[in-house]
């Protein structure tokens, strides 16, 4: 799910959609509105599912699509090398979800986690 908004309401932090890709916004810059033109933002951002940089460079009067992040709890059904099966705690629907290699040893069955959800992707929210 996603909605659409200006450029100009967004701020450091908050998601935008770049490629297809719901991003975190890491940088935004702004410059004046010249002779010939209106003001054009630059915005740095990062991947939520896939960590990958990206950029654009749009005026800040252009319209933009803001994905809908979720974040929400399961709980650890069984852990399969670096697969898990997990079951949402408010639906109670079950699937599996691919576990980061530096929090493989973390996760162990029965344990309360948070994962974020959004476009269709589910990713696991793990603090170190």
């Amino acid at each position: 799910m996603k909605e659409q908004t200006e450029i100009r309401t967004l701020k450091v932090g908050r998601y935008i959609i770049i490629d297809d890709e719901p991003s975190t916004i890491v940088s935004l810059a702004t410059s004046k509105p010249g002779k010939h033109g209106s003001a054009k933002a630059r915005i740095d951002a990062i991947g939520v599912f896939d960590g990958q940089k990206r950029s654009i460079v749009q005026p800040v009067s252009a319209k933009i699509y803001v994905p809908i992040v979720e974040r929400k709890g399961a709980q650890v059904l069984s852990v399969m090398g670096n697969v898990a099966q997990l079951m949402d705690l408010n639906d109670y629907s079950t699937f599996e979800i691919e576990i980061p290699p530096e929090h493989v040893d973390k996760l162990e069955a029965g344990k309360d986690v948070t994962y974020l959800e959004s476009m269709g992707k589910r990713k696991l929210d793990i603090k170190s």
